[in-house]
């Protein structure tokens, strides 16, 4: 299938020429011709399949129609990146056919607030906006959405994560009833369908490749303790001239501590939700042109962002939810090319790294240490832990009475031997033979 086959305005059409667009992915193709239709949408697909374009280019040609002056079509998104790579999307894909737009979020100073309140007063026709800006403007009162025709919701799950669904609601209360409602997530847990049934009528649901990795992205794995974790990044950094690289760790406060210890040695900025908008907006400007190497982020960089050629994606510390993983992963690899994804897993996320594996359909390989790093934890022993020196031991279920004496360990014995790992063949060997048959071929998805 072409794009011309959707049969789009000529306008629309020739900027798909120009800018080489050919096939649609297939997000795209089971997407667009129902938009077209009119139909509200529920859309399961996560970044790096094309979504974004799947609801941008439907809604443009139905705009580029239409007579009515204001407001058109409000797009909501999750944070301010996203509002932003949304809104430069629209510019290009809406050169040929003069339709405005303008990202509305928080975080700028009062000429930007003024700005916004202007642009929207005069009747962009594509508004992009977070939710507590936008709630923020709709107080004032002189914002009117009386011309409405599409609602789009962007990172449905992610807004609904931070809390922002009775902020959506609210903002609900001030569009026209009658509109076309389209609902994008990348993933569909029980509370997105259930708030989608307060704001959508009788939609259509289409899922992609929900939970896999791309095809062109090789995953590694690093079994270590949290103290070798800065060791072990240092040298990754240094295997090679890496050009673009993200390192992804758990919290804020864990990105500017590792933030510290590099920039000792490389050219890094740290990128977090304590950062002011311009301090964000210059970084990503660095990071996309290439004069800044290697970001540390939280995972507010693992969703939103399109920047070209990601060689690789270091998670420092293993995600919570095997789909964040999915999204960290999915920053490298984009459009079909090559990228690499590593892993640091210590003692208490080895079942977090199960739960990985079992999302994405796949054996994530494990690497040995490299030399100067030392063996790390074993973690193919699925039993009970044992405890350490220090540590209480659990009740033997016995009942109360004489107690045995514990057997003295025999002189030279030591705790650290529990840690001691196989040598670097024998660990593949036994980690082939024990994954055996649990390997499973994934499904291939088109990249943007």
């Amino acid at each position: 299938m072409t794009f011309s086959e959707f049969k789009f305005v000529p306008e629309l059409q020739e900027g798909l020429d120009a800018m080489g667009f050919e096939k649609p992915t297939p997000i795209q193709e089971q997407a667009i011709p129902l938009i077209l239709d009119g139909k509200d949408l529920i859309a399961t697909a996560q970044t790096g399949t094309g979504k974004t374009a799947a609801f941008i280019l439907p809604v443009l040609n139905q705009i580029s129609q239409s007579q009515n002056k204001g407001v058109k079509v409000l797009i909501i998104a999750p944070t301010r990146e996203l509002a932003i790579q949304i809104d430069q999307q629209i510019q290009g894909l809406a050169y040929f056919l003069g339709i405005s737009s303008i990202p509305i979020y928080g975080g700028g100073d009062g000429n930007t607030w003024e700005q916004q309140r202007k642009a929207l007063e005069l009747g962009a026709e594509i508004v992009v906006a977070t939710p507590g800006r936008l709630i923020a403007l709709l107080a004032g009162g002189k914002v009117k959405f009386d011309a409405l025709q599409h609602l789009i919701l962007d990172e449905a799950d992610r807004m609904l994560d931070m809390g922002f669904s009775e902020d959506i609601l609210t903002i609900l209360q001030h569009l026209p009833k009658k509109r076309q409602t389209l609902l994008f997530s990348a993933t569909m847990p029980p509370k997105i369908r259930k708030f989608s049934q307060q704001i959508l009528q009788e939609p259509e649901q289409i899922s992609i490749a929900l939970g896999k990795t791309a095809k062109g992205v090789s995953q590694y794995v690093y079994h270590v303790y949290d103290s070798q974790k800065e060791a072990l990044v240092q040298q990754i950094l240094k295997s090679q001239d890496f050009q673009a690289v993200i390192v992804f760790c758990s919290t804020k406060d864990k990105v500017k501590s590792l933030f510290k210890t590099l920039r000792k040695q490389f050219q890094v900025e740290a990128f977090h939700a304590d950062l002011d908008q311009s301090e964000r907006e210059q970084i990503m400007s660095s990071f996309k042109n290439k004069s800044l190497k290697i970001l540390v982020a939280t995972d507010i960089l693992s969703r939103g962002i399109d920047v070209e050629d990601i060689e690789m994606v270091i998670n420092f510390d293993t995600p919570n939810d095997p789909e964040d993983y999915v999204h960290r992963v999915g920053r490298t690899a984009r459009a079909e090319k090559k990228g690499k994804a590593v892993t640091f897993v210590n003692e208490k996320d080895r079942y977090k790294y199960r739960n990985i594996e079992n999302l994405i359909g796949l054996q994530i390989e494990v690497v040995p240490n490299p030399e100067g790093i030392g063996p790390g934890p074993d973690l193919k022993n699925e039993g009970p832990r044992k405890p350490r020196g220090g540590e209480k031991h659990q009740g033997t279920g016995k009942p109360k009475g004489k107690r045995n004496k514990p057997k003295r360990k025999p002189r030279g014995a030591s705790n650290s031997e529990q840690h001691t790992n196989p040598s670097a063949n024998d660990s593949q060997t036994a980690s082939r033979s024990s994954e055996e048959g649990k390997f499973r071929k994934r499904k291939n998805i088109q990249e943007e």
